[in-house]
């Protein structure tokens, strides 16, 4: 009998996440995935899956799980309380439950998403070759809900054999790193100068696609309007309002905005646990 996943509180906001669906930006559909891919990577081999198994996204925390057999779990991403049965986890760890145990996750501490992912992975239909739900794209999965129950699985690795995976503390203010954009010739001169020298606040006005930010004002030296073109995750897009947007992994795969410049791939984990409220800085690389 399949193993099954009963979702008993969805947390804030709850989602399921693989690696996405690279290369099919040509026909418009997103890469998607995991915001914070190196957390999704990490849980997954923290319980011996494939990097690419889908785990659960959760913004916050609050998710309440409970399963009907015997599983392995591992929570990574932003930190936060996580009981297992009832006994208090660290995050980072392989976590043993029992069947009809209950894993718990309190509210995160900082950063904005936690990941779970459990032994054999969540074993929704793929829809184009992953599992992942694309929120702008409307493909996957739908959000988790109280009630739902999730598939557990079969295809494993070899236990990795540690009891603890150390790590790094998220930054109070992240620094991303940034290329110059394909449209700097669209803004002022010393408009970029401005974006690596000043300090931006992630708005509430946030989520997978991304996340609008709130600081100087970037203006354009150039009107009219920008055809559409393709938009990669990490671009940094300014409306006419001068403020900044940056994307994440939900983004279009077209955009009729200036791109004053592109944060490296390596820096969008940082960039998916930025908080609303929470100041951010860019450095010219």
């Amino acid at each position: 009998m399949t193993a099954k996943i009963e979702v008993i509180q969805p947390g804030v906001f709850t989602t399921v996440q693989d690696l996405g669906r690279p290369g099919l930006a040509a026909i418009g559909v997103g890469r998607s995935g995991a915001a914070d891919r190196g957390s999704l990577r990490l849980a997954n081999r923290l319980v011996g899956n494939p990097e690419s198994h889908a785990a659960l996204e959760c913004v916050l925390g609050g998710l309440v799980l409970r399963f009907s057999a015997p599983a392995t779990v591992a929570v990574t991403g932003a930190p936060c309380p996580v009981t297992a049965g009832g006994r208090a986890f660290g995050p980072g760890s392989p976590i043993y439950l029992r069947a009809g145990e209950e894993l718990v996750l309190g509210m995160a501490s900082h950063g904005l998403r936690c990941y779970v992912a459990v032994r054999g992975g969540i074993d929704v239909p793929p829809v184009l070759g992953a599992r992942a739900t694309d929120t702008l794209g409307k493909l996957g999965p739908p959000a988790l809900s109280a009630g739902m129950t999730l598939p557990v699985g079969q295809e494993v690795l070899t236990h990795p054999g540690v009891d603890l995976a150390p790590l790094a503390s998220l930054p109070g203010e992240p620094v991303l790193r940034a290329a110059p954009g394909p449209r700097v010739s669209w803004f002022i001169p010393g408009a970029l100068s401005t974006l690596v020298s000043s300090g931006y606040v992630a708005t509430s006005d946030a989520d997978r696609v991304g996340v609008r930010l709130d600081g100087p004002v970037l203006s354009r030296g150039r009107d009219g309007e920008l055809p559409p073109e393709a938009a990669v995750p990490g671009a940094v897009q300014v409306p006419p309002s001068g403020r900044p947007i940056l994307f994440l992994a939900d983004h279009p795969v077209t955009g009729g905005y200036p791109v004053i410049a592109v944060v490296e791939e390596a820096d969008l984990d940082l960039a998916a646990q930025v908080r609303p409220g929470q100041r951010v800085r860019f450095r010219l690389v």
